[in-house]
């Protein structure tokens, strides 16, 4: 099977042939910082970071272009209720984000441009779309600059949408100028007390829409591969992006993906409704890597809705592949990775990114792990436990890769290990003057502390339960 994705613009799953042979450019809209990220904005980076890794495995040069929006309405809003610049707003969110990025084991981009610095390649966007007779300056002289949508004959067609059926695009505070109701600002001419950049047509800040065009197109070309997003950024975000570059004589993107939303009891997830959960608590709840496993599991274009069930038995399901992965290193040494996936596997990955049937193929290997382990038979042990570790660092998951083996709780564990072997040491003393009770009241003990110990031919050994 070839390599074939859900094409947003297109409603249909198509080939994906790359315009160059053997590389892939990705944009990925990134942050908007104007507060610290919840799990609904990081599912995005985890679902194209798996995109991004299966595509390396399969051969290709990955070329990933995420942004960070610096600027906007938001984070000035948020910097005049605190009594900070704005740009200190965006700073601290920024290194939050790329915190949450790192934690969750994704790979960072291969660049990664902020808003604030590409304002000479807006200009230059705003001037050829002003020439070509696709926008405007506001007739106030406000220093508006607005996209002529009537201009675009194809506008709407992105969202599948009829541009008498739309709304205005609500992006000022009145109209300053516009033609239309649903135009929608390039560029914002300067207020008071608000950041400002000079302009032919006067002083003022971008519009969130330009940013991404002119970020896209300077690192990847008028015409790339992939632009991917969360569904709710398909109208107007992305119908807008689409717009502006194709007026301007751009290509632009060959395939439009879109990551589902999460949900929290059927909303969306956001911190204007009070149900966001944030990185830095999530990842006290279970380990990061059983967060990136919950986030990962599922389709990407599906909707997840949240609930702390639903996250434990991820981390369960993740805790079955670790706990493989480790008895099988304790019994033969040192686990290899295959050099290649399992045919399923990668299939399941070819047909649009379809983790949750890929998901089904590791759990498959690992009962059959399960079962030669506890048959002796070595070989077959070690054989599935490459062919598990394969699978698992497509998905960034690997157990026993470094990032996951050791990290931030490695040093705890060793404290942890030293303290359960006093109490293990004390179990086997009273086991051994048949003082079965105390055994096993240590054992229970140890357990509601959320350790599980398990007797095995080579002694007890231990492993943390959470959830």
């Amino acid at each position: 099977m070839s390599l074939r994705f859900y094409d947003t613009s297109a409603r249909e799953v198509r080939d994906f042939t790359p315009l160059r042979e053997g590389c892939a450019s990705l944009y990925l809209c990134g942050a908007t910082v104007q507060a610290p990220p919840h799990i609904g904005h990081i599912r995005s980076g985890v679902n194209f970071d798996v995109l991004r890794r299966w595509l390396e495995y399969r051969g290709y040069r990955v070329i990933l272009c995420r942004n960070v929006t610096d600027i906007d309405d938001k984070i000035i809003n948020v910097a005049a209720a605190e009594g900070v610049e704005w740009w200190e707003v965006a700073e601290r969110n920024q290194r939050a984000f790329t915190s949450a990025y790192d934690v969750l084991g994704c790979l960072p981009p291969t660049v990664e441009p902020r808003a604030t610095g590409h304002v000479p390649e807006m200009i230059e966007l705003m001037r050829r779309l002003i020439d070509r007779g696709h926008a405007y300056p506001a007739a106030d002289d406000s220093g508006d600059v607005y996209f002529d949508v009537r201009s675009f004959p194809d506008y709407g067609a992105l969202s599948n949408q009829r541009i008498e059926q739309m709304r205005g695009a609500g992006d000022t505070d009145d109209e300053r100028g516009k033609r239309d109701p649903r135009d929608f600002a390039l560029w914002k001419g300067a207020r008071p007390g608000e950041p400002s950049w000079d302009t032919p047509w006067g002083r003022g800040r971008p519009g969130w829409h330009l940013e991404c065009s002119a970020m896209s197109t300077k690192y990847l070309g008028s015409t790339f591969d992939i632009h991917g997003g969360g569904l709710d950024l398909v109208f107007p975000h992305h119908e807008n992006e689409v717009a502006q570059s194709k007026a301007a004589g751009d290509g632009f993107a060959r395939y439009w993906l879109h990551n589902g939303l999460l949900t929290m009891g059927g909303e969306k997830m956001s911190k204007s409704l009070g149900n966001s959960l944030l990185i830095p608590y999530m990842v006290r709840k279970v380990r990061p890597v059983e967060l990136r496993y919950y986030l990962a599991q599922a389709h990407y274009r599906s909707v997840i809705d949240y609930s702390d069930e639903a996250l434990y038995e991820a981390a369960a399901a993740y805790q079955r592949i670790e706990g493989f992965l480790t008895r099988a290193s304790e019994v033969v040494g040192t686990i290899e990775r295959a050099a290649e996936v399992p045919e399923p596997f990668a299939a399941a990955l070819d047909d649009d990114l379809g983790v949750s049937q890929a998901l089904a193929t590791v759990h498959g290997l690992v009962r059959e792990g399960n079962t030669a382990l506890a048959e002796g038979a070595k070989e077959r042990v070690a054989e599935l436990g490459g062919r598990v570790r394969a699978m698992m660092d497509v998905l960034g998951l690997d157990p026993l890769s470094e990032t996951w083996a050791g990290g931030a709780d490695s040093g705890l564990r060793d404290v942890v290990d030293s303290l359960v072997a006093v109490a293990l040491e004390q179990r086997q003393a009273a086991r051994q003057r048949k003082d079965y009770a105390a055994a096993d009241a240590i054992r229970d003990q140890l357990l509601s502390a959320g350790i599980a110990v398990e007797d095995t031919p080579r002694g007890p050994r231990w492993e943390l339960r959470r959830g």
